[in-house]
């Protein structure tokens, strides 16, 4: 026998409170009691309710969703802030559409148009550099929007992020102090990444301040794989004039440099030493211990989630960005250039 599909009223009554409340819940959570929401998204559960929010984007309802678009979801590196993102604006009332570009700008503005075609209340993008038209688009259409990961005062939306560059120059400037010269670095494809590029000037800056060049020939650059980093770590610890520190753009190039270290019977740190950058799960855990630079992606995720919230509901006070500052954890990877180990 055919059910007769739940609405709004029925879903009242089996909460025990007005169809206004629970419009209210849906459009505007922020105004009804945590424990008012709960009853009511229970009657929800029950009965099987399904709002229709094409109607409501028709007549000017919020449609409870924000944008997320990531450059990948392959790997660990935006896995935390993914979820710690998710987990805050679902508290907050809202839920996230979530895209992938694949480290393609135009692809992100492609994407940017289908989820405000979808009418989205907000959008959040990972970095600083975006195509003009993407930034035109979202500004144009007076969408809230929030730039995550990187973090610089002077741009077009609020951002929540860390200083990639001062992350770079953390590990540089540890390295460079502990007397090494023959120095390699390990980064993703820089073209596209600004988050990657920044890490590596920063690294480039606090060399210099040593007086380290680092030679062409030990700048390297590899996908985000272990299986990569571990063929391109392999191929340079063949020369004859092998580096005596490998620093990484993050902690998955780092496990794979690790790797190749070992297979090679090579020692951390007596033989070589390694940085990361990200601190990811696992990284205290490897043997030895991956000295890099905590970039708290749930505090990033988390924080980023209450401001574009609150900017898409209190929009006439819009709140600012925030820099959420790197710290360097120096473990058991990296040692002095004499082959005695760092304190």
């Amino acid at each position: 026998m055919d059910q007769k599909k739940a609405d709004i009223i029925a879903v009242a009554k089996a909460a025990r409170v007005s169809p206004s409340t629970v419009s209210r819940s849906f459009n505007h959570p922020d105004l009804v009691k945590a424990t008012t929401r709960k009853r009511i998204d229970a009657a929800v559960r029950r009965l099987g309710y399904i709002r229709n929010r094409a109607a409501q984007t028709i007549h000017g309802i919020r449609s409870g969703t924000v944008g997320l678009i990531v450059p990948t979801v392959d790997h660990a590196i935006f896995a935390e802030l993914i979820q710690s993102f998710a987990g805050a604006i679902e508290e907050l009332g809202f839920t996230i559409l979530l895209a992938s570009h694949g480290y393609d700008l135009q692809r992100e503005y492609a994407l940017t148009r289908k989820m405000l075609e979808h009418r989205v209340d907000g959008v959040a993008l990972v970095g600083i550099d975006h195509e003009e038209e993407t930034l035109s688009l979202l500004q144009n259409q007076n969408t809230p929007t929030v730039l995550l990961w990187n973090y610089t005062p002077d741009t077009l939306f609020p951002c929540v992020g860390s200083d990639n560059d001062g992350a770079g120059r953390l590990v540089g400037s540890h390295v460079a102090g502990l007397g090494h010269r023959q120095i390699a670095t390990l980064f993703p494809p820089l073209a596209g990444n600004d988050r990657a590029a920044q890490r590596h000037l920063g690294v480039e800056k606090a060399l210099d301040e040593h007086g380290v060049t680092i030679p062409d020939h030990l700048r390297l650059e590899t996908p985000y794989s272990v299986a990569s980093a571990k063929a391109a770590v392999t191929d340079i610890l063949g020369l004859p004039q092998r580096p005596t520190a490998i620093l990484c753009g993050n902690d998955v190039l780092a496990w794979g440099a690790l790797h190749a270290i070992s297979k090679l019977g090579l020692r951390v740190p007596h033989d070589i030493t390694v940085t990361g950058i990200g601190d990811f799960k696992g990284s205290r855990e490897f043997e030895p211990a991956l000295t890099t630079v905590r970039i708290p992606a749930r505090q990033i995720g988390a924080k980023a989630a209450a401001l574009i919230a609150g900017n898409i509901v209190t929009p006439e006070t819009p709140g600012d960005g925030e820099l959420i500052v790197p710290e360097l954890l120096v473990r058991s990877t990296c040692g002095r250039s004499n082959n005695s180990a760092c304190l």
